[in-house]
Formats: structure tokens, C-alpha cells, sequence
């Protein structure tokens, strides 16, 4: 019986120390704790035996510009959120095991805003200025196994301004530590497509780029295998290849699935290939992609098909703010943000105007939304003194590579965007201007530019870059489509002149929308970028009929505008003169086939840009949604054209109006008539009309309670009711969710509001309140949704707005109950308990 238990033991052992070298091949770990920061600058913060002891010590990722003060003064300007850029450096002392002396050590910047300058114990390995790029620097030669290193990162953001909207400054993404042996899969090493798809087959291709180093030439043995949703391997495909010493292979393979779950919008199922890279009988790396077995079409007339199912892209604009956060990337906050938008029907995400964070197109894989992956704001002409069009020539080629290679494994991503509103769109570059040998260094085309052709104006240099930019991305990836948001809709468009586009991309325009294929016959046609509708939440201009079109012109005539407030209506009636009302877009683009879909600009409020003013407003009036996370009135017009749910929503308030002022009802609803209410009195029924996306009562304020009840032929559907608050009395705080994870980064978003004796709402209630926070866990930010705020985000304390703030709580690291408690001079305070887990 002993030596039984001694051989069972010996077999245990040695099952385990097998499964511990399979996971030890390749070992990629956040790499995002406990880094020192100085918003200074000197060239010896550079050098392994600096004196850090005095910096403050953090955890990434980090914008530090969030934490400062917000001030017309700053030289981002409002347009780029009236916050500080500056230098700042980042330093992070670490060990790496002897037990890793045969390993290969990299390093990996999900992003650095902006210019990141990385050093290990002194020896620079680099810079990179466009800010929203990944990159990977190698370690290997520089790390001194068993012993201390350092990392050292300079990131200068001094140049203001280079962003038409909020940037935010630091290693505002993650960072991770990956150790691989000496033949391994390369960086984004690998590419999956499905080329052919049905319900009862798909073909999955796999091509991967593996590197040896070893001081031998050996014969790789790659082992590949496909895992469904549920875990279970569906394919498995082998093959050989001999590799030299420092050479880099590809294997290409190809391999069916039988009976796939293909990914879509409402069930969006996920594979995994995990690539099994052997020498000999050695496991040397085990590397994973994740990607979705779909197939997907722009038709030109038809729209987009998905799994041959015609589905309208219900799209939103989002840059990469995070509202009270700044640019700090955190799941969390991202996918708070798209529950909120898939909850209003929205299924598919602009990326504006950059890469974005690895972890949105996560979410978005994981959640169900279609992305338009876009790159650039600009290229070679500026938009702002300081932009990226400086770094352009000597950039872009590398900068636009590494993009598609980050994430053309990505089953959301459906479409690549080279450009936003880029000026190249007009003003020909001739041969005068940019001598031939000029192009031909730009462009680096293996064929001349023909100096006739740019003399004949038939196409100029800039149809020729778009050109070479399109072909970049299609050698990359030939499967997706790529775009472009335009702004110039006429044929003398140097984007449209390269014909190298697959989709157009209007951005604005909707007088051209229905004459599209008329007028771009065999084209694909895209709203990449629609309305600018300008909204604060809970802010009402009447009569709701009138419109104001603010600045009155572009560029503005310089005659006033606005209101002392400097907010702007939520009725749908005030927008931007390039611009449209929601509904004016929406029923064109929902009566037309051919319109692929839209992307409403914005699908949040963003820190930055606040058109249609400037200083003292701070942060965008563009959105949905508010900076804070609540939905504005607009929403819920969405919501009951873009989802299957049953909506009815009223008003505005029914608070603090004059008696007997005239007060403009608005209802959204998804059933055919509405019936308003006022005290019991019936103020009549109003019947939705085939163009109508909205119900309007103009009736005179008499405090009391408003009930809406909508009905679907002739059947009661939903009944809502707003009532006259009374003063503030009292608190009310919502946590998003009730238990977090206790690992340093999970968020709880909790919810403020301002209530009377009887528990409504008092919706223009402004008053201070204070949060305490008791447990493990912090202030993450605070926030109210008010453009024209100048609170600080990083505090404990914030005013309501409109009735409402926000105050959100990071979990630490220890496991227990955490109490928020929100008080407000003399209301009545209130408290919510977060489970840490």
C-alpha cells in the first residue's frame, strides 16, 4: 500500500510539473503595479542609481492630467478640456528570476500619451510619438537576471495643443511583462480568417509567424488547436518547418469546423486557437487568439449583411475619455459605457479618431458590437500647432501597420478607417510644390509617380497616399473593407479621386445620403460620422419647435449665441451648423437600403471640444449621454427605434416652472399612441404618424403629477408619471452593482440623486455633497455631468447637477464590505454597502 501511494504521488508530481513548464512556455502578466511618477523632467531620471525614494508611488495606468486644475490658461485650451500636458516620468524597479536566464524578455505599451521615451537600466531602447500606438520593446540583452533593473519612461506632452479633444498625459494604458523561450510565436504573430462559412462548415485559415533563436536550425512542429465557446476543441490542424538560426517562418494552415456557432450581434459566440509550438518533443511556447467564425458583406445597394442576415449598423462615435477617469483605460469604465449603449439598441462603435485601448475591442468581441477600427486624425496637413502630422512621413507606414496587426484578429472589427476629415481631401500638392523625388520618398511606391498625372490634376499626391495607405492595410488584411470619414461628399474629393476606397464614409451631409448610388453608382455608402446634435441633460429651451443653430455659421459669423448658462437644449431643437437634429438623420438613414447605417456623433459626452462654446465650458455637449454616464432625453428617442423593447418616455421636468407658463411635452414611445395626463384629467391622446418620432402637448404648468400612458392597438403597454418635487429633503445612492472584485481595479459606479420629502426627484437641485468612504477602496473620480463644471474629478466632493452626480468607488486588494456614505449639509444622508470579493 506504501509504495502504491509512493507511486501515485511520483505520477501526481510529475503530471504537475508538466502542466507548470506548459504554462511556464509563455508567461504574459500585468505589469502595472507599484511604478513611481515625477511631473518633472531631468535627463538622470534616466539612469538606474536615480534617487526615486521621494516620488509618489502608483499603479497604471495613469493620466495625470485629469489631476489637475481646469483652466482657460492651460495651452491645451478648452478645446483639448482646459487641463495640463507637461513632462512626466515613470520609473519602476523590478527583478527577473536567474531561473529566466534562457527566457526572452519584452515589454509591452499598450499606449503612452504621448511621445514615450523607455530606457531599462540605462540603455534607451526607444520612442514613439503618436500616442495612441502599441509597442513592444525587447529587454533580453539589457536585464540582469537575479539582480534589480530599472525601467525608466519620459512622456512629453509640453507641445499644446496637439489634440482637437481631451488626450489626457501619461501611461494611460496597460503595460505587461511577457517572457517566451527561444522559439516562439512573434509579436501579433498570428492572422485567422474564416474564408468560407456556413451553418454546417466553416474554414478557418491560421497563418503564424514563429521566430527561432536558437543557436541551431531546427524543424518547427506547430500544433494547432480550435476551442468553441463552451472549451471543447472543434479542429486541430499540424505542420512542419525548418527555421534557421534568427529566422522568422510562417506556417500557413487551414482546417474546418463543423456545425459552428457563428458570432453576431446577438449571440456572439467566440473561438480560440491555441497555437502548441514544438522543438522535438519540447513544448517551446503555447500562444492564443481569440476570433469569431462569421461572414459579413457591404453590399452596395442591400447595406450590410451579417451571416447573410441584412442588419443596420446603429453606430456611435466614441473617443477614448472615460469622463471623471480621464484617459486611464479600466475595463470596467468601458464596459459600463457599452451596457449603457447596448441597453439604448446600439450595436456597432466608431473608434474616433484613433487606435483604441485593446480592451474595448475585447468587450466589444465579447459583447456583440461591430467596430469601425479607425487610425488617424490627420496626416500630413495639421489641425492643431502641435498635432501628429508632424510625425506623419516618418510614422504613419509604421504606426498603421502595427494597428492592423494588433487587431485584425478581432471578430468585432468588420471595417478599417484610414482617415478622419483629413485636409488632404482638397488642395491638389503639384509637381511645383513637391518635387517628384519628394513623392517618391512620401509614397515609397516601387513605380515612379508619373509627373503628367499630378500635372494634369487627374490625381494628385494625395489620392496617391490614400492610395498607398489602403494598400498597406489590404496587404495586411485583404478581409475587411476600409473607409474613411469624409467631409467633402463632392467627386473632386482626393479620397474618392484614388478609387481605392471599398466604402464611402460621409460624415455629415444628409441632403446626400438618399442620392448616394446615383451619384457613386456600384459604391458602398457609410454615415461615418452624423447629427452633432447639442444637448445638457435636464436643460430645456422652449418653444421646442424653434431651432437654434449654434455658432450660427461655420466659420461663425461672430454674431451671439447661446444662453448665460452656456448650456444647451435637450428638446432635439439646437445643433451645429454642419450638423442635423437626431430625427432629421435618423429617418433618412432608416428609410434608405443602401445607407450601411450611421454613427452618431457622440455616443458620450467627452472631456474636450465644447462646441458651441469655449471657456468656462470644458467638456462636449455632443452626446447621448452625459460625461457622467446619464442618458439625456435623446436616448430614449433611440431606444424605441433601435431596440425590441418597450419604451415610453416624458418631458422635460415638471418642476419650477411659472403657473400658467407654457410648457412643451415631449413623449418618446414604441407603441402607436400616447394619452397625456395632468391630475387626473386627460389632456388627450396623440397617434404616432408613420414620420413621426416624437409626441408633442403644449399645455400650461399647474403643479401636480403628468402620467403618460402608451398603448399598441387599443392594449395599454406602459404607464410613467412625473411629479412636481418639492425643497431637497433628503439623499438617495444606487451602486451599478453591489459586489466588485478586490483586485485593485474593479470599479463601482454609484449614483446620486437629490430627493424631496416624497422621494422624487428634485430635478434642479444643485447642491454640494460629500462622499466617505469606509473599507478597502478609493476615490476613483467624481463627476455631475455638467459641461461648464470646474470641480476637480479626483476629489471627494462634487455639487449636483440637474439633481444627480456620480462618485466611483476602486477596489482594493483585501477582500470585505466597503461603506460609501454621501452627505449634503442638512439633508438626510444616505449610504450603499459593495461587497469586495
Amino acid at each position: 500500500m506504501k509504495k502504491s501511494w509512493l507511486l501515485f504521488a511520483l505520477v501526481v508530481l510529475l503530471v504537475s510539473c508538466n502542466r507548470q513548464s506548459e504554462n511556464d512556455v509563455r508567461v504574459r502578466s500585468r505589469f502595472t503595479k507599484d511604478w513611481k511618477f515625477s511631473l518633472s523632467d531631468s535627463e538622470s531620471f534616466s539612469t538606474p542609481g536615480f534617487d526615486d525614494s521621494e516620488w509618489r508611488l502608483l499603479n497604471l495606468p495613469h493620466d495625470w492630467s485629469i489631476e489637475g486644475e481646469f483652466s482657460k490658461d492651460h495651452p491645451a485650451s478648452p478645446g483639448g478640456g482646459a487641463l495640463p500636458g507637461g513632462i512626466g516620468w515613470y520609473r519602476k524597479t523590478f527583478e527577473v528570476p536567474a531561473s529566466d536566464k534562457d527566457k526572452q524578455i519584452f515589454v509591452e505599451f499598450d499606449g503612452i500619451y504621448q511621445k514615450g521615451e523607455v530606457w531599462v537600466n540605462g540603455q534607451n531602447l526607444g520612442m514613439r510619438p503618436y500616442g495612441y500606438s502599441s509597442v513592444r520593446y525587447e529587454l533580453t540583452p539589457h536585464v540582469k537576471f537575479g539582480e534589480e533593473n530599472v525601467l525608466a519612461v519620459k512622456v512629453d506632452n509640453s507641445e499644446q495643443p496637439n489634440s482637437r479633444w481631451y488626450s489626457g498625459s501619461g501611461i494611460y494604458r496597460n503595460v505587461w511583462l511577457v517572457k517566451t523561450s527561444k522559439l516562439f510565436v512573434d509579436h501579433w504573430g498570428t492572422y485567422v480568417t474564416t474564408p468560407y462559412v456556413t451553418e454546417q462548415n466553416a474554414t478557418v485559415s491560421i497563418e503564424t509567424t514563429i521566430e527561432n533563436r536558437l543557436p541551431d536550425s531546427t524543424y518547427v512542429r506547430l500544433v494547432t488547436l480550435i476551442y468553441n465557446q463552451a472549451g471543447e476543441q472543434v479542429s486541430l490542424a499540424e505542420k512542419w518547418k525548418k527555421l534557421a538560426p534568427g529566422e522568422k517562418g510562417v506556417i500557413k494552415q487551414e482546417t474546418n469546423v463543423k456545425n459552428p456557432e457563428l458570432w453576431d450581434i446577438e449571440n456572439p459566440a467566440l473561438h480560440r486557437v491555441v497555437s502548441n509550438v514544438y522543438n522535438d518533443e519540447e513544448l517551446t511556447d503555447k500562444y492564443e487568439t481569440t476570433f469569431g467564425i462569421r461572414e459579413f458583406e457591404f453590399d452596395p445597394y442591400e447595406g450590410f449583411l451579417l451571416n447573410g442576415k441584412k442588419v443596420k449598423l446603429l453606430g456611435v462615435c466614441q473617443h477614448h475619455d472615460l469622463g471623471c477617469l480621464g484617459a486611464a483605460v479600466n475595463v470596467r469604465a468601458l464596459e459600463r459605457q457599452l451596457e449603457i449603449l447596448k441597453e439604448m439598441g446600439c450595436n456597432s462603435i466608431r473608434t474616433a479618431h484613433n487606435p483604441p485601448a485593446p480592451e474595448l475591442l475585447e468587450l466589444c468581441d465579447r459583447m456583440g458590437f461591430v467596430v469601425q477600427n479607425e487610425t488617424f486624425d490627420m496626416w500630413r496637413k495639421r489641425k492643431t500647432p502641435h498635432d501628429y502630422s508632424q510625425y506623419f512621413p516618418e510614422w504613419h507606414e509604421r504606426d498603421l501597420t502595427d494597428h492592423i496587426l494588433r487587431d485584425r484578429n478581432h471578430a468585432s472589427v468588420m471595417m478599417w478607417s484610414i482617415g478622419n476629415e483629413v485636409l488632404e481631401q482638397w488642395e491638389h500638392v503639384q509637381a511645383d510644390t513637391l518635387s517628384i523625388q519628394e513623392a517618391n520618398f512620401l509614397l515609397n511606391f516601387e513605380k515612379n509617380v508619373d509627373e503628367s498625372v499630378i500635372n494634369s490634376g487627374e490625381m494628385s499626391v494625395n489620392s496617391l497616399l490614400t492610395a498607398k495607405l489602403v494598400n498597406i492595410v489590404k496587404n495586411l488584411d485583404p478581409t475587411r473593407p476600409v473607409t474613411a470619414g469624409c467631409n467633402e461628399v463632392n467627386p473632386w474629393n482626393n479620397l474618392f479621386k484614388s478609387e481605392a476606397l471599398d466604402i464611402y464614409g460621409f460624415n455629415y451631409h444628409h441632403e446626400s445620403f438618399a442620392d448616394f448610388n446615383e451619384n457613386y453608382p456600384g459604391k458602398s455608402f457609410l454615415v461615418s460620422e452624423s447629427t452633432s446634435g447639442l444637448m445638457t441633460r435636464g436643460f430645456y429651451q422652449m418653444p421646442s419647435d424653434s431651432m437654434f443653430i449654434w455658432p450660427d455659421s461655420y466659420p461663425p459669423t461672430g454674431k451671439p449665441f447661446g444662453n448665460p448658462e452656456q448650456q444647451c437644449s435637450s428638446y432635439d431643437n439646437c445643433h451645429v451648423p454642419w450638423g442635423s437634429t437626431h430625427e432629421g438623420s435618423w429617418k433618412i438613414v432608416k428609410k434608405y437600403d443602401h445607407i450601411t447605417g450611421t454613427y452618431i456623433w457622440t455616443g458620450f459626452d467627452y472631456l474636450g471640444e465644447p462646441t458651441p462654446y469655449w471657456w468656462p465650458s470644458r467638456s462636449s455637449y455632443f452626446g447621448i449621454i452625459d460625461l457622467a454616464g446619464f442618458p439625456k432625453d435623446i436616448y430614449y428617442m433611440y431606444q424605441s427605434e433601435w431596440s425590441d423593447k418597450d419604451v415610453l418616455h416624458i418631458f422635460p421636468h415638471w418642476t419650477g416652472w411659472e403657473p400658467g407658463q407654457l410648457v412643451d411635452i415631449w413623449a418618446y414611445s414604441s407603441d402607436d399612441e400616447v394619452e397625456l395626463f395632468l391630475n387626473g384629467e386627460s389632456l388627450g391622446t396623440k397617434v404616432k404618424g408613420e414620420e413621426d418620432l416624437h409626441l408633442v402637448w403644449r399645455i400650461p404648468f399647474e403643479p401636480g403629477t403628468l402620467k403618460a400612458v402608451s398603448r399598441k392597438d387599443g392594449q395599454v403597454v406602459l404607464e410613467k408619471e412625473i411629479k412636481t418635487a418639492g425643497e431637497p429633503s433628503k439623499l438617495k445612492v444606487t451602486a451599478d452593482r453591489s459586489e466588485i472584485t478586490a483586485d485593485g481595479y474593479d470599479l463601482s459606479f454609484i449614483t446620486v440623486e437629490v430627493l424631496d420629502d416624497a422621494g422624487i426627484v428634485v430635478p434642479n437641485a444643485g447642491n454640494q455633497v460629500i462622499f466617505e468612504v469606509d473599507g478597502n477602496a478609493t476615490f476613483a473620480g467624481v463627476d455631475n455631468g455638467n459641461p461648464v463644471s470646474h470641480e476637480s474629478m479626483k476629489g471627494s466632493t462634487i455639487k449636483a447637477f440637474n439633481g444627480k452626480c456620480l462618485v466611483v468607488l476602486q477596489a482594493g486588494e483585501k477582500s470585505g464590505n466597503v461603506i460609501l456614505t454621501a452627505t449634503a449639509g442638512n439633508l438626510e444622508p444616505a449610504n450603499v454597502e459593495i461587497k469586495l470579493n
